[in-house]
């Protein structure tokens, strides 16, 4: 399993390259996952379903399953923040790419997302002058990037060629359990 993470600020176009990423990555037969830093309050259930009753009646999970899906949700009894690692973890094995939107400050191995400033879009200084662990940056503006970078550039709007990189380099993003849980 390779593991890739995108980072950058709300805005950037981190959602927009995953959401590009997946059917560019299934067109090469590659089953893909993808694992998403959420806020504090999201909800998936609704009101008035059996589930979403469930869990009201204090279920600590609930998984809810047809042939087409499988969901689980976990209430935690006190606010538990889980590392990348441990979601990953919780993955259905048997994918080729997991695929991590946020976590910025995580160890994995990233791809920031950065965007020069417009009338629509303040932007953000960029972070991979201060992140060893990102190794490329996907932009759309290259020639405004704040410093010279010898990581790859790649083309914010060309899924494609990002999908091309990945899979070129897959190595480097190999993931081991072992070397993430081990004593």
């Amino acid at each position: 399993m390779n593991v890739v993470g995108f980072s950058g600020y709300s805005g950037s176009g981190k959602t927009t390259l995953v959401e590009q990423l997946i059917p560019a990555l299934k067109a090469r037969g590659l089953r893909v996952s993808v694992v998403k830093h959420a806020h504090h309050k999201f909800d998936i259930d609704h009101p008035g379903k059996d589930t979403f009753r469930h869990r009201q009646a204090g279920a600590f999970e609930v998984v809810v399953a047809s042939p087409n899906r499988l969901a689980l949700m976990r209430e935690f009894e006190k606010p538990a923040e889980l590392t990348v690692h441990q979601l990953i973890a919780e993955l259905y094995g048997g994918v080729d790419w997991v695929l991590v939107e946020g976590f910025k400050s995580s160890d994995l191995l990233k791809i920031e997302v950065w965007r020069a400033p417009t009338a629509d879009y303040a932007g953000k200084p960029a972070r991979y002058m201060d992140d060893d662990f990102i190794v490329a940056i996907a932009t759309d503006a290259p020639d405004q990037l704040p410093e010279a970078t010898l990581r790859p550039v790649l083309d914010l709007n060309d899924p494609k060629a990002v999908a091309d990189y990945l899979v070129n380099n897959q190595e480097r993003f190999a993931y081991s359990f072992e070397d993430r849980f081990h004593d």
